[in-house]
């Protein structure tokens, strides 16, 4: 690491040089930051200086601080987790996600009812204020550890035009979708994946590092004139998980334009 000499605040150099032997480098991900004292010793800097130079790498996202065990640089490895985002028919009208049995519920689910926001209301094509059936999942895959926050959102007049759905909004999606087809709808989905950093509940929730930004996955589920009916969100850390996707290719209109 070379010897500090740019302008602004100390801390800013001293994080401008950390940050340098890391982007070339110098410092591998997931090697330990040397100590306080030795990177005081290095710069000539006070603890406070240091302190606040690893506290401005932290916001960035290059340092993770694990505790009792010191700073180390952030992994830039493949995520642990892969999302099968698929959908297929079994027997019986029954619909299978693969890879869905990976998933344990870290609580019992919270079953409640809510009401559309601006950003729901756009999705199921409702107005602000519409009631819904909502049911919270905390999940969790005990083999890498993954959690991810899993909800379900239903419209009051969806839920009414399926006796399965009022009896028992929070049931699992693939159960909510045979109930859907059973009422006669013939199923697509759309999905939207977004990153954004999360508020406070979603980090301590999910149990993420410093800056470190999720996946928020909105999927919905279509019918009978590709009505809106029901809206899935999950939220999981970007650090831990990618989403994978079959695309197949729809089929050309053959129609002729009519001139």
């Amino acid at each position: 690491m070379t010897e500090i000499q740019r302008p602004g605040a100390l801390y800013q150099q001293v994080a401008a040089a950390i940050r340098e032997a890391i982007l070339t480098g110098e410092l591998t991900p997931e090697a330990p930051l040397p100590s306080e004292a030795q990177l005081m010793t290095r710069y000539g800097v006070s603890r406070p200086t240091v302190r606040n130079a690893i506290a401005a790498l932290r916001a960035e996202g290059l340092i993770d601080v694990r505790h009792g065990k010191g700073s180390f640089v952030r992994s830039d490895g493949h995520p642990v987790f892969t999302l099968d985002r698929r959908i297929q028919h079994a027997t019986g009208g029954k619909f299978v996600m693969p890879g869905g049995d990976v998933w344990d519920e870290a609580e019992e689910p919270s079953v409640h009812r809510t009401r559309t926001t601006k950003s729901t209301g756009r999705l199921l094509a409702l107005g602000e204020e519409e009631e819904l059936f909502g049911c919270d999942r905390l999940l969790t895959d005990t083999a890498t550890g993954t959690r991810a926050m899993h909800r379900t959102l239903i419209p009051f007049e969806v839920a009414e035009s399926v006796p399965a759905l009022a009896e028992e909004p929070g049931q699992q999606p693939p159960a909510a979708y045979s109930a859907l087809a059973k009422a006669g709808h013939k199923l697509w989905w759309s999905e939207t994946v977004r990153a954004r950093m999360p508020v406070p509940d979603e980090r301590a929730t999910l149990l993420l590092p410093d800056a470190t930004p999720i996946l928020h996955l909105s999927r919905i589920t279509h019918g009978t004139d590709d009505r809106p009916l029901i809206l899935e969100e999950l939220r999981i850390g970007a650090d831990r998980a990618e989403a994978a996707y079959r695309i197949t290719a729809d089929k050309q209109s053959t129609r002729r334009r009519q001139i």
